[in-house]
């Protein structure tokens, strides 16, 4: 195998690894884009999901619950961090400042 070969399964992997990656699409979305999110993750219809996710919420109570963690802890499109993980950064620096 030469460069040129290995570069290009390099770049091939790469591609795909950030199409696998799960985000909160941010055309997609009617909340937070967690159903749309997960939907785009799965290769499966938004409207599945977010009816799976309302029946947890009615049923079970669980889907509000679940909804909000994804939320905290799944980066919107374009960003590297969640929002409890920036929350958690911007803490730690705080700590660090006094």
């Amino acid at each position: 195998m030469n460069a040129t070969t290995a570069q290009a399964r390099y770049a091939a992997a790469a591609d795909q690894h950030e199409v696998g990656q799960l985000r909160r699409p941010g055309d997609d979305r009617m909340l937070a884009g967690v159903a749309g999110g997960i939907a785009r993750y799965l290769s499966t219809d938004v409207t599945l999901v977010r009816v799976i996710i309302a029946a947890l919420a009615l049923f079970t109570g669980a889907g509000a619950a679940l909804y909000l963690v994804a939320w905290l802890l799944i980066p919107a499109e374009g960003y590297d961090q969640s929002i409890a993980a920036a929350w958690i950064a911007s803490r730690n620096r705080e700590g660090e400042s006094r």
